[in-house]
């Protein structure tokens, strides 16, 4: 147990169950679904997810509904979505994060040019993303993982460390993404499936709007596609979390 001052000047108890000083303090960057945050915690880490928006993984005390960047150096004090009041002292021991990808994902890539010149309004777009993107990966933290889809070649990310598939974890799903890591072993397949089907609908629009393959099929909604297959985050719990 420890206390830790409230923002009002009251002192609230910290009380959690964690498996003694093998317990990693691990940050889960804008994650609202909690997959991977439970995933840690099961193994007895002190994980929090953190995001803009409210968690639909029902564990609002291990969710931090802020803004993560002045988390990410440690050595912070923060409240969790059921009023509680937090601390970490010193670096986290991991950080795990999944940065919006919109303006620099490949998939967007018919939408950065049109007859041949950039739009300024997406490439700019793009640009705070990368910002954002490189603040986590420059964060004082020994291991970081950054999960993103395969970025376009005109944003100029740093490379990315391997790429994952839905289908190598035990999901009948292609959807490849790319993990940029830091201290961290690549993540080994847990499952792999011969047969599987892509998870969205060929990734991207034509310059009329329509998708490019795979049309009739209904299409997922940005929130879904976005989440964490639970054979992933799994994996990275129990490769990166023991």
């Amino acid at each position: 147990m420890r206390l830790c001052s409230g923002g009002i000047g009251n002192r609230i108890e910290f009380n959690t169950i964690l498996k003694g000083s093998e317990s990693l303090k691990v940050l889960v960057a804008c994650e609202e679904s909690q997959r991977v945050c439970i995933e840690f915690r099961k193994l007895g880490n002190e994980a929090y997810s953190c995001d803009i928006e409210p968690c639909s993984g029902g564990h609002p005390e291990w969710h931090i509904q802020n803004d993560v960047l002045p988390l990410l150096n440690g050595n912070c004090e923060f409240q969790t979505a059921d009023g509680s009041v937090h601390c970490i002292d010193g670096k986290w021991d991991m950080i795990i994060a999944f940065p919006p990808c919109t303006y620099m994902t490949n998939a967007g890539a018919v939408r950065m040019r049109v007859k041949g010149e950039i739009v300024q309004e997406r490439y700019q777009k793009a640009m705070e993303a990368k910002v954002f993107f490189m603040q986590i990966m420059n964060a004082n933290c020994e291991k970081i993982a950054i999960e993103n889809p395969t970025p376009m070649k005109l944003i100029e990310l740093p490379p990315y460390t391997q790429a994952v598939q839905p289908y190598q974890f035990g999901h009948p799903y292609s959807k490849r993404t790319c993990l940029w890591l830091k201290g961290l072993p690549k993540l080994e397949p847990t499952e792999i499936l011969e047969h599987h089907e892509p998870y969205v609908n060929g990734g991207c629009k034509d310059s009329h709007g329509n998708y490019r393959k795979f049309q009739g099929r209904k299409e997922r909604d940005p929130k879904t596609r976005a989440k964490t297959f639970p054979g992933i985050a799994r994996a990275m719990a129990e490769q990166w979390g023991n």
